[in-house]
């Protein structure tokens, strides 16, 4: 069993930054990509940002630019740099680790809310 659990959410003005964190921890043997998700009310949730183990990073076209994601493997830990937020920004961010035989775990959500 992998527990995936986020940090690091809340309220920020446009134009603010937030950090969120990840750490995955349980029965894990290799993770093979962490990455970060969202989903604004009504919307699908989406991509945002993935990294591998080796450290190849992918965004959306959204965030290219703003956000920034970065991992420390030693403590099967990811963090999502957010700068310059926008309102459509806000969502709920989720985190998701890819590891062991391609099992896939997904944090229960952080909250993002960018307002003035």
């Amino acid at each position: 069993q992998v527990q995936v659990v986020e940090s690091g959410g809340g309220l920020v003005q446009p134009g603010g930054s937030l950090r969120l964190s990840c750490a995955a921890s349980g029965s894990i043997g290799t993770i093979y990509a962490m990455g970060w998700y969202r989903q604004a009310r009504g919307n699908q949730r989406e991509l945002v940002a993935t990294i591998t183990s080796g450290g190849y990073t992918n965004y959306a076209e959204s965030v290219k630019g703003r956000f920034a994601i970065s991992r420390d493997n030693a403590k099967n830990t990811v963090y999502l740099q957010m700068n310059s937020l926008k309102a459509e920004d806000t969502a709920v961010y989720y985190c998701k680790a890819v590891y062991n035989d391609m099992k896939v775990g997904w944090g229960q959500g952080t909250q993002v809310t960018v307002s003035s």
